[in-house]
Order: C-alpha cells, then sequence, then structure tokens
C-alpha cells in the first residue's frame, strides 16, 4: 500500500515538473527583444526595458529603419548616421543594446525579405519575449513592423525557413506595446508595469535623439519655437512635455488589479501591453516569470 501512494505521489510531482518547465523559459536568463519602426520608437517601453536590465536579462532594442526621412532640413544619408549613433546612446543610458537596420524611413514593406530579417533578429536573439507596436497605427512604417512580427511569430519555430540559424524550440511571448488607437479594435491591457521610480530613465532615453526630441517632432507639430536652447533647459522641457505619454491614467484599473488599491491608485507613470495571441501565452502563472519586478497585491 505504501509503495502504490508513493507511486502515486512521484507520479504527480513529475506531471507537475514537467507542466512546469513547459510555461517556464528556459534559463533564468530571459533574452527580450524589443522591435519598433524607428530609431527611437523603442523608447517607448524604456522603463520596463530599463527593469529589465537591472533583473539581469538581456534586452535588444531593434528599429527596421534607419530614420532617415524623420528631419524637416538633415539629408537623408548624414542623418541615418545621426540616428543610428542617437539609438545606441539610448540604449547605453539603460544598459542594454540598440541597433538600426538600413531599410529606408517611410518605404518599409512587409516582404518576405523584411520577414526573414526580423525572424534572424529573434532566433538570433534567443527571444524568450517579443515588445512591438500593433498593426494598427497613422504611420505605415509603424503598422508594417508590426505586419512583420506578427508574420515571423510562428516561423521563428519552423527549421526549414531560414535554416541557417537555428530555430527556437520554443515561441517566444509576443507583446504589444500601448497605443492610443481604436480601429479596428482598441488596445487592451493584459499587463501594467509601473514606472515612476524609472521615468527619468525613460526622459533621459529620449534626451539621446536630438534630432527627434529638440529639431524634427517640435518642427511637426509646430512647436519649434518652444525648444529651449541649452541642453539643461532641453531636458527639462523634454520632461515637461514627453512624461504624458507614460500617464497611467488610462491604465488605472489594470494597475489597481495588479498592485492593489492603496498603490495602484498612486501610480503616475506605466508602460502597459498586451498578448498579441501569436506565441507562448501570457498567464497569472508564468507573468512573474517575465515581469520579476512586477510586485502584485
Amino acid at each position: 500500500m505504501k509503495t502504490h501512494f508513493k507511486l502515486i505521489i512521484f507520479l504527480i510531482f513529475s506531471l507537475f515538473s514537467i507542466t512546469l518547465s513547459a510555461q517556464e523559459p528556459a534559463g533564468k536568463k530571459l533574452h527580450i527583444i524589443i522591435i519598433g519602426a524607428h530609431p527611437d520608437d523603442p523608447d517607448e517601453d524604456g522603463g520596463t526595458a530599463y527593469k529589465w536590465a537591472q533583473a539581469g536579462y538581456d534586452v535588444l532594442m531593434v528599429s527596421l529603419t534607419n530614420g532617415d526621412a524623420g528631419h524637416q532640413s538633415i539629408k537623408a544619408k548624414k542623418l541615418a548616421k545621426i540616428r543610428r549613433e542617437e539609438a545606441r546612446k539610448a540604449g547605453e543610458v539603460i544598459g542594454v543594446r540598440y541597433i538600426t537596420l538600413d531599410n529606408h524611413d517611410g518605404q518599409l514593406m512587409p516582404t518576405y525579405k523584411n520577414r526573414l530579417e526580423v525572424i534572424r533578429l529573434i532566433r538570433e536573439q534567443k527571444a524568450d519575449l517579443v515588445v512591438f507596436p500593433r498593426p494598427y497605427d497613422y504611420h505605415p512604417d509603424h503598422r508594417y513592423t508590426g505586419t512583420l512580427v506578427l508574420d515571423a511569430a510562428y516561423m521563428v519555430t519552423v527549421p526549414t525557413i531560414l535554416p541557417e540559424v537555428p530555430f527556437l524550440e520554443k515561441n517566444p511571448v509576443f507583446l504589444f506595446c500601448a497605443d492610443g488607437f481604436i480601429h479596428p479594435e482598441p488596445f487592451r491591457p493584459d499587463v501594467c508595469v509601473d514606472i515612476d521610480d524609472a521615468i527619468e530613465k525613460k526622459m533621459d532615453m529620449y534626451h539621446q535623439h536630438p534630432s527627434q526630441m529638440y529639431e524634427w517632432l517640435p518642427f511637426n507639430s509646430g512647436r519649434l519655437a518652444q525648444v529651449p536652447v541649452s541642453d539643461t533647459d532641453r531636458r527639462k522641457w523634454l520632461g515637461e512635455t514627453r512624461k504624458g505619454g507614460s500617464d497611467a491614467s488610462p491604465y488605472r484599473a489594470k494597475l489597481i488589479e495588479l498592485y492593489g488599491e492603496e498603490r495602484g491608485s498612486k501610480i503616475k507613470y506605466c508602460e502597459a501591453f498586451e498578448d498579441s495571441g501569436y506565441g507562448t501565452p501570457l498567464t497569472k502563472e508564468n507573468i512573474s516569470i517575465y515581469f520579476p519586478f512586477l510586485k502584485t497585491k
């Protein structure tokens, strides 16, 4: 009788271990890739990227274009070089790698060639987690970045596709980053990260993109005359005008759900993510693995 009981306990424990290992990414150090369309787009999740880096995770930020159209006067070739260096410096702020590809700004298309490049990036990063924009946006580069990642999502596990780069044995979690677009459907957060303690790091990342933060974007929005002259005043102005993009108010209900009423109601800045449904699901059981700094209630 005791022998049968021990056997049953052993089988239950073995089944639990197999189930748990299937839920957890391989190894303790996770590999994360944040993919955007332009050099400065991945910075939108810079607060969470900083927290991942501080947790010891390997974070790679990628711009699928070189950003060579994003300025009112600097020529394309020179601008691409400037923006590549700006992105690199932004990555240095939080201690992560930040690369830009050579696709032209405003010309990104969801071609098979570009899909293979995205597959290569995800595989070479050995990604456990992929963050990228939804394919609903005012900018075609943003939309097609979303489409390219979705098209690559399953294919990263197919050995005969791009066989020269080892395929991933486990499909990563694919998370949409937040946006305010409502058609064809609004963004619905599955996880929100409190970045009150990382908001200044995020602003410091943006500060490394002067061609955008202090030149092109103000010009494009008719606010160029408002930009201060000195570096110190510019950084202060940036915080005053840019932090609103990380406003936690739209995600208050989810923050309270995750952090509890007392803390969730006080969070000022956050970054939100939605499970795309194209890879390993984000669940209540594995959320603390992918977001170890998420101190829930």
